[in-house]
């Protein structure tokens, strides 16, 4: 009787602790990824922009509407170098055609601005060609963040 007690005893502490494993390996421990979401009006045209960073890095979706003759619209990601995002858009063009350019944003007074450069290839990968600088001064697209949200 004693030993069936004890027999017991264990076969609920075993149940007990792989019940806590599966509770602790259900939950995210990931941290908080926090999207920002951003605007800029340029005449006609309107660009959106979403992004989400972790340490880094960022990533998300732009899309820039030509009035109401089209859109290009794809996703971005890159990296943070300093107040610079710099990557990659990734989109489909209001022609119909998949394409791929560089991207750079420049982070000041809570906003980003909208870099050009003379565009080369790395490896059939569009790059900004590192010898010219990025040009910041008059800018296609000056985004403002428009909502702000956390999510996990």
């Amino acid at each position: 009787m004693m030993f069936l007690k004890k027999l017991e005893e264990v076969a609920l502490s075993i149940i007990f602790f792989f019940l806590l494993v599966s509770l602790l390996l259900g939950c995210d421990f990931k941290k908080k990824e926090e999207v920002a979401l951003y605007r800029a009006i340029n005449g006609k045209d309107t660009a959106f922009l979403s992004l989400s960073t972790s340490k880094n890095r960022f990533w998300g979706q732009y899309e820039v509407r030509y009035g109401k003759m089209g859109k290009d619209s794809g996703e971005v990601r890159g990296e943070y170098i300093g107040d610079t995002l710099r990557g990659v858009f990734k989109y489909l063009s209001f022609g119909g055609s998949l394409k791929q350019t560089p991207i750079a944003l420049l982070k000041k007074d809570n906003k980003l601005i909208l870099g050009k450069g003379v565009v080369s290839s790395l490896l059939d990968m569009p790059i900004y060609m590192s010898e010219i600088p990025i040009d910041y001064n008059n800018p296609e697209f000056v985004f403002e963040e428009i909502n702000k949200s956390s999510k996990k």
